[in-house]
């Protein structure tokens, strides 16, 4: 049955897990104007993408790589969104003649872009204008989108310009708004004061462009990385509400969630190589690295490190630094870990991987990209040795 764990460093994905994860979704927003769009950037697999595609969610894209897997793995061309601040022409076009249901559009000279392109193409494209709100998502500034020192959106100065130049744009629909100003949120009251924002904007956007038809307010909602079997799911009701309590509008709203429905049924399997010992310092160099899980390096991101399949108290182990094989000091994921005794040969469990893990791996230092486990090819292999 584990000869498959031969092979680290693997991606491990609990289907189960994420099947409560979209249900509890699902129940959040039934008999409701909401409508969930899967943010592919989280997580690109095609298993779990295609998993996804088969509930009633559409796809939020920001790339023309990630409208294509949209497509293969089953999503509707109209419940896909286009999103992203730096759209080439090619990916405008490709997202036009596959008749993609909503591009965001980010700036000034996008949206002549994207005009220009939809005329030669005899197009009429539905367009969704992306506000800057100037709202603090109190998250890490590598992953805050909604300030004004922020790349994203149109600015107020842009917003203004559009307003003068809007009729001009005779091959395209401008239908309404596109918000997101962070990822990993915790804090509800930033939702709140979002939704705020938003009420004070649509009578601005209706003044110049008519009634709103569309609004997206983006994703963000975070996981508990320190608690991943005390809070697997995140508090959805909770994060609907808010929106639902403060937000002033008559329109169906659209949310684009990814980290918080794939975050926590993904892990990162990886296999002790060496251990070392430096003065004080316990390094457990491991078969994964910064390739596999950039995280810990680019954010100083916390994740769960756990020795897989032991029972043994921690009392009976030490503290290590867990540490990847790449030629750079960036490459850990934990440092002052407590875990039971580690040996060359041993399973350590990365938790919460399932979102910006497999989809950032990176192919740096001759790395070969990794495959990945899910629980449904587990328990197959576990019926094939039991009926044998």
């Amino acid at each position: 049955m584990l000869n498959y764990m031969q092979n680290t460093p693997y991606y491990f994905y609990d289907l189960d897990l994420l099947n409560r994860t979209i249900n509890e979704v699902e129940l959040n927003i039934r008999n409701s104007a909401f409508r969930v769009h899967y943010a592919i950037k989280a997580n690109n697999n095609k298993k779990v993408v295609s998993f996804i595609a088969k509930r009633n969610f559409g796809a939020d894209c920001v790339s023309a790589g990630e409208i294509m897997l949209a497509l293969e793995c089953g999503f509707n061309s109209a419940d896909i969104v286009f999103a992203g601040v730096g759209k080439t022409d090619e990916e405008i076009e490709y997202a036009l003649l596959n008749n993609i249901g909503m591009l965001h559009c980010e700036g000034l000279e996008e949206i002549q872009v994207i005009n220009e392109i939809a005329g030669r193409l005899n197009r009429r494209p539905r367009v969704a204008l992306r506000l800057n709100p100037d709202v603090d998502a109190r998250t890490h500034e590598k992953i805050s989108t909604g300030k004004y020192e922020n790349k994203f959106g149109f600015s107020p100065e842009e917003f203004a310009e559009l307003t003068q130049q809007g009729s001009s744009l005779q091959h395209i629909e401008i239908v309404g708004l596109h918000f997101h100003v962070g990822s990993q949120i915790t804090d509800t009251v930033v939702f709140k004061e979002l939704s705020e924002r938003i009420n004070e904007l649509v009578p601005v956007y209706e003044k110049y462009f008519g009634t709103l038809h569309y609004l997206n307010v983006g994703g963000g909602l975070g996981i508990d990385y320190q608690n991943p079997d005390v809070n697997p799911i995140p508090d959805f009701r909770n994060y609907f509400e808010t929106f639902r309590q403060n937000l002033n509008v008559n329109v169906p709203v659209h949310f684009e969630l990814g980290r918080s429905i794939v975050a926590q049924c993904g892990s990162l399997r990886t296999k002790v190589v060496y251990i070392k010992r430096s003065g004080a310092k316990t390094f457990a160099v491991v078969d994964a690295g910064m390739t596999e899980l950039l995280r810990p390096a680019m954010y100083n991101a916390y994740h769960k490190i756990e020795k897989y399949n032991n029972a043994l108290a921690l009392s009976n182990g030490g503290v290590y630094d867990v540490v990847g094989p790449l030629c750079e000091s960036s490459d850990f994921f934990g440092k002052n870990v407590p875990l039971p005794e580690l040996k060359r040969g041993d399973i350590l469990t990365i938790r919460s991987c399932g979102a910006y893990a497999e989809s950032m791996s990176l192919n740096y230092n001759g790395r070969t990209k990794i495959g990945s486990v899910t629980s449904e090819h587990v328990l197959t292999q576990f019926r094939i040795i039991k009926v044998a």
